[in-house]
């Protein structure tokens, strides 16, 4: 089993320099908020095809300054909540 290093911002740092988040994805609004190792993020476009997926993974990118491919889906690929993984950069 992976120990597991909280961090003081939320998220927290896996020993294989992982960060993992849960977000829960609203449509049709603007909005970006972190609580703990929560983040909410509003997004515009519609879940078909993965679409919205997509915007999701390049707006986490921007806001964390990081590539998109650094930021990967883990689980809820079809769900409003998510798990993240953000990479070491």
């Amino acid at each position: 089993m992976l120990e597991l290093l909280p961090l003081f911002w939320g998220g927290f740092w896996e020993r294989d320099e992982t960060m993992k988040y849960e977000v829960n994805v609203v449509f049709h609004k603007d909005v970006f908020k972190i609580n703990g190792n929560n983040i909410i993020i509003g997004i515009s476009s519609k879940p078909k095809k993965g679409k919205a997926n997509l915007e999701l993974i390049k707006k986490l990118a921007e806001y964390l300054d990081c590539s998109s491919s650094h930021v990967r889906i883990i689980s809820g690929f079809k769900s409003r909540r998510k798990i993240i993984e953000i990479l070491e950069k």
